[in-house]
């Protein structure tokens, strides 16, 4: 059985209900947004502070960014997978390139080796 002297059905910082006890609310403007899977998203905007509702919003369902216009959403953000470091060094150096930066490291190991072979 629960403690003492709580009111049954209240939570701590429950407060009266209706506008009449909080105040009035701000007047505001209702956008729908519509993603690639069809999901609708309706964000609400104050009128009061005279902005402009973005012309891409992130869908609440999915994620995907959805736009304004229900038969044209926007596509998808394609992420680009992560790259090694190899991968790196592949885009500025060609095979010849690298089959060069090889054979002088080659050259220069063998020489401070004293002309032994490697392993």
């Amino acid at each position: 059985m629960a403690g003492g002297s709580a009111i049954r059905g209240s939570r701590v910082g429950a407060g009266p209900m209706g506008e009449s006890e909080r105040g009035d609310t701000a007047p505001r403007f209702f956008v729908a947004y519509y993603c690639a899977h069809e999901h609708v998203t309706r964000p609400s905007f104050s009128i009061e502070a005279h902005v402009e509702a973005p012309e891409v919003w992130e869908c609440t369902s999915c994620g995907l960014p959805a736009g304004q216009d229900p038969e044209n959403p926007p596509a998808a953000v394609r992420n680009t997978p992560y790259k090694t470091h190899l991968a790196y060094v592949k885009e500025r150096r060609s095979e010849a390139d690298g089959k060069a930066l090889l054979d002088e490291a080659l050259a220069s190991l063998r020489a401070r080796r004293g002309g032994r072979p490697l392993r």
